[in-house]
């Protein structure tokens, strides 16, 4: 009878086995596997909602352009001094003229540079904003990547506990008919089969769906097939120092900030050139509709006054406010920095612990509960253990495993906004 139960169990692994080889032989036709690094600059070259900063960027460029520009001249042609009909004119002169008149506006030129230069500078700070996005999408990819790779590693080990499951549940069915077995143990094994399976099409989903995802930040078809590179492990490197000069040069969102700091001193420094004049110049030609009088013209020059209190209270005030908005942006600089310095000694020493806790049920409860298996089932097989506490064992390392994948990827996580944040 030993002999028959043990060449059974043998017969059932070679199946299992065989098995294994034809889905692993299936493997090798699937699509290419693509990198973080390549995905990151697929976003970076492709994504539609980058390619929009650049054509702001663009179109501030010839406003800058057009802030040089002078006004279009004024022409007019009406009657100068021309007395009204009924009136009785005693003189050719008292019939009055026909006048042309041309006016044009002469800008002065330092306000249009300066107005230019300001306007020229709200296009880096488009640039800035596209850095910001940037880092978000990134952000959003590696968690895409992330929840993707730990998916394939959950499969990895549904797969290998499911294997074991279904030989548990062959062995059952094989020794049911010699009464050494229940009934009941050959539906649960096959209660607990398809329940694998059914968490394994779970994962599954996790992948399409992030597959779905990152192809629409690549600008790739929705339905683009493709694999991610699963040998590849994210790895945490702190940062070297937070000092907030440090921290002002990496964050992107600081950047931006200084971007639009510069913008506002030049948009004061455009203000300001309010105080300087402006000049108009004024042609009149006068043609008289009586035949004694000479063709007259007439030619003035002007130029504004700006310096008068009741028009230079609008760009002194002006000019005031904006230089408040400027020292209010200063001080959230400075408050932003001291508070990612903190936020980013938190975050590393979060994700230092949660390696820590990871290693140790790696290290150490893992390999516990896979010898419990071990042992429980090689007594499974010597007809020593029911079902249902070989079934407890697998469980208990079914769950440990998956646990440790979900403070995987809460680590992953971890790393992804602490990479977010140091590069916001």
């Amino acid at each position: 009878m030993r002999i028959i139960k043990t060449s059974l169990v043998l017969l059932v692994a070679t199946q299992l086995q065989a098995q294994n080889d034809t889905t692993w032989q299936g493997s090798m036709n699937e699509p290419a596997a693509l990198p973080l690094d390549s995905i990151l600059q697929r976003i970076d070259r492709n994504n539609l909602s980058l390619q929009s900063y650049a054509l702001k960027a663009e179109g501030f460029k010839y406003s800058a352009d057009a802030a040089t520009a002078w006004m279009a001249p004024m022409v007019g042609l009406g009657t100068f001094m021309t007395p009204y009909p009924g009136q009785e004119v005693m003189e050719g002169r008292d019939k009055g003229s026909l006048m042309l008149q041309i006016e044009q506006s002469i800008p002065n030129k330092a306000k249009q540079n300066a107005r230019k230069a300001y306007i020229a500078s709200q296009s880096a700070g488009t640039l800035a904003g596209r850095d910001i996005t940037l880092n978000d999408l990134k952000a959003q990819a590696k968690s895409l990547y992330y929840s993707w790779l730990v998916a394939k590693q959950r499969i990895g080990v549904l797969q290998q506990n499911q294997r074991i499951m279904e030989m548990m549940q062959k062995i059952e069915e094989v020794r049911y008919p010699y009464n050494q077995s229940q009934l009941s143990g050959v539906y649960r094994a096959g209660a607990k089969v398809e329940e694998n399976r059914n968490m394994m099409r779970m994962q599954e989903g996790e992948i399409a769906r992030a597959r779905a995802w990152l192809n629409s930040l690549m600008n790739l078809p929705g339905n683009a097939m493709w694999q991610i590179d699963t040998v590849w492990v994210p790895d945490f490197i702190p940062a070297s120092d937070y000092d907030t000069a440090h921290l002002a040069i990496a964050r992107k969102d600081v950047k931006k900030m200084d971007q639009d700091i510069q913008t506002m001193e030049l948009n004061i420094a455009s203000m300001q050139m309010e105080k300087k004049p402006d000049f108009k110049v004024r042609f009149d030609h006068m043609y008289p509709l009586g035949k004694m009088m000479p063709q007259a013209y007439s030619i003035m020059g002007m130029v504004s006054i700006p310096i008068v209190p009741w028009a230079s209270k609008m760009y002194k005030s002006e000019t005031r406010a904006m230089q408040y908005n400027v020292q209010a942006m200063q001080k959230e600089r400075a408050s932003m920095l001291q508070e990612t310095q903190g936020m980013l000694y938190g975050m590393q020493y979060e994700i230092q612990s949660m390696q820590q806790r990871i290693h140790a049920l790696e290290d150490k409860v893992i390999p516990t509960l896979r010898k419990s298996l071990d042992a429980a089932f090689v007594n499974y097989q010597e007809n020593k253990l029911q079902l249902p506490v070989v079934m407890d064992a697998w469980e208990a390392l079914t769950m440990m495993q998956l646990n440790v994948l979900d403070e995987k990827q809460k680590r992953y996580q971890m790393i992804v906004d602490y990479e977010k944040e140091l590069y916001r």
